[in-house]
């Protein structure tokens, strides 16, 4: 096993592993991406990657559960080995199935997050190649070959972990793919909610961390304002497991309430892709509906909080807005998000009426099926 000084180097030369594998007689690779549904959005473009780059190979994903709606129909997935706690009640269950999904017989191992799941079942596949980013000193020896990519969006990151094979990110971007089925079901859903045929955004108001989520009102601000823009825009606004309240608390706050359509139960993962991909254009704080929508094709808007646009898509049809470029945040770049108090500065400060130019000029430019017309005179 080769040491290194620094986790921020690579531990083997990309010859090395270059000399191991050929890509002619790889035949199965194992990526772990245990968690959660935008990372492994995010994981897509490595997985197609790997699966162009070894062509005669089964690429199957280790996963959650709750997951695995996001890979299906993906032509580069061959078989999704997914953890459900449900039915592993002991350790024992749980190392009986790692065992089964390790006994595949795989060439590699692509680790993409070093959980303690996926720890155990790289160890316990003992494929000649197991890769990941620098794992602390402690992991090294459940891995052969390791790398420090380069800071980048958080997909091309990931792919950057793949440089040791020669495989480099060519702009890929995350894709999911939905059937014609999915899509119609999606088109009597919209129409029930009073948005067939209309012209309408998505827009995600959720995060689970409140440094990265825009307040309710000024998302209720926004859409108004937006409504009087556009008078022949609609509003959707769909949500995840309990954040309902949250979501109607924020139609609540709207004035133009018969615009704003608000799914009557929570969708399946499935119809929420299926929906996105009608909108014009997707709207929101930076969590995973924002990756589906650049996932299904569909631009994005995203309001930034704490931390940095790595999950921000490097084209122009993806655009985020911090309070730092409008104003001077001394905070930003932010570098105390977890201890950051209840009135983040970053989001409060970032009044909607300075949003809507920047939305509105996007929207224009990048919106599907929106016309582009002049803005108002003043």
């Amino acid at each position: 096993m080769t040491t290194i000084p620094d986790q921020q180097e690579a531990a083997r030369p990309e010859k090395d592993v270059l000399g191991i594998l050929d890509p002619d007689t790889v035949e199965r690779i194992l990526v772990c991406q245990q968690r959660q549904i935008g990372d492994v959005i995010l994981a897509t473009p490595a997985i197609e990657l790997l699966a162009r780059h070894f062509p005669k190979a089964q690429v199957h994903v280790f996963t959650e559960e709750k997951c695995v709606p996001i890979l299906e129909n993906n032509p580069h997935v061959h078989t999704v080995w997914s953890v459900d706690k449900k039915n592993l009640p002991t350790l024992l269950h749980e190392f009986a199935f790692y065992r089964k999904v390790s006994a595949q017989g795989f060439d590699l191992v692509v680790d993409f997050q070093q959980l303690p799941r996926c720890r155990a079942v790289t160890a316990l596949s003992r494929a000649p190649v197991r890769l990941s980013a620098p794992p602390r000193w402690f992991l090294r020896p459940l891995y052969t070959h390791w790398t420090q990519p380069e800071p980048a969006y958080a997909a091309a990151y990931k792919a950057g972990v793949l440089a040791p094979l020669g495989i480099r990110w060519q702009g890929e971007r995350p894709r999911l793919y939905l059937t014609d089925e999915e899509r119609s079901l999606a088109e009597k859903l919209l129409d029930s909610l009073g948005l067939g045929g209309r012209t309408f955004i998505s827009v995600d108001v959720t995060h689970k961390r409140f440094t990265r989520c825009w307040p309710a009102r000024h998302y209720a601000a926004l859409v108004d304002m937006l409504a009087v823009e556009m008078p022949d825009l609609r509003f959707f606004l769909p949500y995840g497991p309990g954040e309902e309240e949250e979501v109607r608390a924020v139609w609540e706050l709207c004035a133009c309430k018969e615009r704003v359509a608000v799914p009557f139960s929570q969708l399946r993962l499935r119809e929420l892709l299926a929906c996105i991909e009608r909108a014009s254009l997707h709207l929101g704080n930076c969590s995973s509906p924002r990756h589906m929508a650049v996932a299904l094709g569909i631009s994005t808007f995203t309001i930034l909080g704490a931390g940095g646009a790595g999950c921000t898509f490097p084209s122009p049809e993806h655009k985020h807005l911090q309070a730092k470029d409008l104003m001077d945040m001394p905070c930003q770049p932010c570098r105390n998000s977890y201890k950051c108090s209840t009135n983040v500065a970053c989001m409060e400060k970032l009044e909607p009426q300075l949003v809507l130019p920047h939305l509105m000029k996007h929207l224009r430019e990048h919106g599907k099926g929106i016309v582009a017309t002049p803005p108002c005179p003043d």
